[in-house]
């Protein structure tokens, strides 16, 4: 995008304070933030949140390294991760709700939302089953191995689809967003 997609605005605020504030609001307690190395901008627009930044100054590295990074800074009674992408700003609080309401139902299920047949995001890990990303799987792998374990969770929100990887994509969230 040639820039912090993080920042882009969405209303009166960044992209990643919508995701933020969904996660909050949804009644999440221990929100880790995993960061890069040059997201100064980026603290300043979340640093009044309750949450811990943690970074992965790896410019280089992969989705499941930033992961790795994460859950090394969650506390550590948690039984399960909500892993959310900071790209996904029209997540619901209530879909977040419905996800945790799930893996209470379910505690030894990855939850994974669906719209209209669609897998989409945040996705809930138990974390006996995510500390596989220790071993060196990554999301996709882990949830491969272990899809007897899987439940998947119909959703109306269309949020859990949209995100932001082009400039064509922050438009069309801006659409929805109106």
């Amino acid at each position: 995008m040639g820039q912090l997609k993080q920042l882009l605005p969405l209303g009166n605020k960044p992209i990643i304070r919508h995701c933020l504030e969904s996660i909050i609001g949804s009644g999440v307690k221990d929100v880790v933030v995993v960061l890069g190395s040059d997201s100064g901008s980026i603290i300043k627009g979340i640093r009044d949140l309750s949450l811990n930044i943690v970074f992965n100054t790896n410019a280089e590295s992969e989705m499941a390294d930033s992961i790795r990074i994460g859950l090394k800074a969650v506390n550590n009674s948690s039984k399960a991760s909500l892993i959310c992408l900071s790209d996904h700003p029209l997540i619901s609080v209530q879909t977040i709700k419905k996800i945790i309401k799930k893996h209470n139902e379910c505690p030894d299920n990855i939850i994974i939302p669906v719209y209209n047949e669609r897998r989409g995001h945040p996705s809930l890990f138990p974390t006996n089953i995510l500390k596989e990303i220790f071993l060196g799987f990554n999301l996709r792998e882990i949830i491969e191995r272990n899809s007897e374990k899987i439940s998947f969770l119909n959703v109306t929100d269309e949020g859990i689809l949209c995100d932001v990887d082009t400039i064509n994509d922050y438009k069309a969230i801006l659409k929805k967003k109106r």
